[in-house]
């Protein structure tokens, strides 16, 4: 069971860096990495991209890659930083991070309730088929990425009441879980998040309801079905979903009984 998982953590380990990117560097900060497809795209110089002096600099590269047709405009500006919890340097659109290679942070919630049984069930949405990523594929309870001058605690209550409907006070209940960093190649370019993860415990009468219409439906389901679901053959959940509920599922004893550890488990979590 646990050797099969780790497909997972080999499916967001896709790319070696720097390998063929250029470094992206801000002031004297490496922020991002570009692929050689955007850099002949939007037509840079052939040398390491050095010359991003600030973030005046950094919004004229935003723009140069869009109007090269490769990132859409999301209108959500997300703070630019070295490393996650860092200083920011500069801002750009939450669609240019991925063309850019910048690292972006999110908030994941595992919303869980315990069963008479003693075990316990994971409420999982179903992704609107509007979405730009992922239509249709299953989801948290609660995800969202954290926008420019925002931080983790603050994301977790305005999302969890957006795609929920979780009051913020029940929201505040939530308990931090680690972190999930890692580096993907999608196709909306180099993937480099750093995923703030919290266990939320939720009253038995809970209901959830969908408020921005992000989610299709909601679904309570025992841990052990989740962990069916992820087994099987297909894709079911977004990509990086199942990282954060394959750490509940160990913490919980699902996989492996108490204690157990995937083996890859340590190069993506931490605590």
């Amino acid at each position: 069971m646990m050797g099969e998982l780790t497909r997972f953590f080999d499916a967001v380990a896709n790319v070696v860096l720097p390998g063929p990117y250029r470094p992206l560097v801000l002031g004297t900060a490496q922020v991002g990495f570009l692929a050689p497809e955007v850099v002949t795209a939007a037509g840079l110089p052939a040398a390491d991209v050095r010359d991003v002096a600030d973030a005046t600099g950094l919004a004229a590269l935003e723009r140069r890659v869009q109007a090269a047709g490769l990132f859409g405009w999301r209108g959500e500006a997300f703070d630019v930083r070295a490393e996650p919890g860092g200083a920011v340097l500069g801002q750009v659109d939450r669609g240019a991070l991925p063309v850019l290679g910048i690292g972006a942070e999110g908030v994941h919630v595992n919303g869980f309730v315990r069963r008479a049984d003693g075990g316990v069930s994971l409420w999982v949405a179903t992704r609107s088929r509007s979405k730009a990523l992922d239509p249709g594929l299953l989801d948290h309870l609660v995800a969202g990425g954290i926008c420019a001058g925002m931080d983790a605690a603050g994301t977790l209550e305005k999302e969890a009441w957006e795609e929920a409907g979780v009051p913020a006070a029940l929201a505040r209940r939530a308990v931090a879980a680690g972190g999930v960093r890692y580096a993907m190649r999608r196709p909306e370019g180099l993937r480099r998040d750093y995923l703030h993860c919290f266990d939320l415990e939720l009253p038995a009468d809970f209901v959830p309801v969908a408020r921005d219409g992000e989610v299709e439906s909601f679904a309570l389901l025992p841990a052990e079905d989740v962990l069916a679901l992820i087994c099987a053959e297909g894709e079911r959940f977004k990509f990086n979903v199942v990282l954060v509920v394959l750490g509940f599922l160990l913490r919980h004893g699902v996989i492996g009984g108490p204690g157990a550890a995937i083996g890859r488990w340590d190069g993506f979590v931490t605590m």
